[in-house]
C-alpha cells in the first residue's frame, strides 16, 4: 500500500532522491534532510502506515530491531556519546510527516541540540498518580 501524496512513499519509490544508508525489502533508511545532529537518520517502512496506531505490530517490532542494529553501527562509526530512537505520533507529539518513521539520532557531548528532548516535569499528587495508574493498567 502506498499513498501518492506522501513524501516518504515518494522517497521509497525513488521519485525523490535520498541519502540512503540501508535498504531491504521492508525498510528504507536515509539521512534526515533537517537533521538534529550529524548522522540523524529515519527508518521508514516501504508500506504506508500513518503512525504507531496504524502500523502492523510485526512491522513495528522489526523496525525497532533494525533501530537497535543501526544505533549500534552508527555509534561505532560516528563515535557519538549517546543515542535516541524517537517516534512521534500525531501533531501534538511532533509528527510532521504522517508516514510511520523512527528517528535515529546520534548524540554528542557539547552539541547545541543536546537539550532537544528536555522538558519540564509535571507534579501529580499521590491520589492522581494512583488514578492514572489504575486507568492505564492492562
Amino acid at each position: 500500500m502506498r499513498d501518492s501524496n506522501c513524501i516518504f512513499c515518494k522517497i521509497v519509490a525513488g521519485e525523490i532522491p535520498s541519502n540512503t544508508i540501508y535498504e531491504d525489502e521492508e525498510f528504507k533508511v536515509f539521512l534526515d534532510i533537517s537533521p538534529a545532529t550529524k548522522g540523524h537518520a529515519l527508518i521508514v517502512p516501504k508500506q504506508h502506515y500513518k503512525d504507531i496506531y496504524d502500523i502492523d505490530e510485526e512491522v513495528a517490532a522489526r523496525a525497532m530491531k533494525l533501530g537497535k542494529k543501526l544505533a549500534t553501527h552508527m555509534t561505532e562509526v560516528l563515535a557519538c556519546d549517546g543515542f535516541n530512537l524517537m517516534q512521534n505520533n500525531n501533531e501534538a507529539a511532533g509528527q510532521t510527516v504522517f508516514h510511520f518513521h523512527l528517528h535515529l539520532i546520534p548524540r554528542y557531548l557539547g552539541s547545541k541540540n543536546n537539550d532537544i528532548l528536555n522538558w519540564s516535569h509535571e507534579t501529580f499528587m499521590a491520589e492522581e498518580m494512583a488514578e492514572i495508574r489504575d486507568s492505564l493498567a492492562l
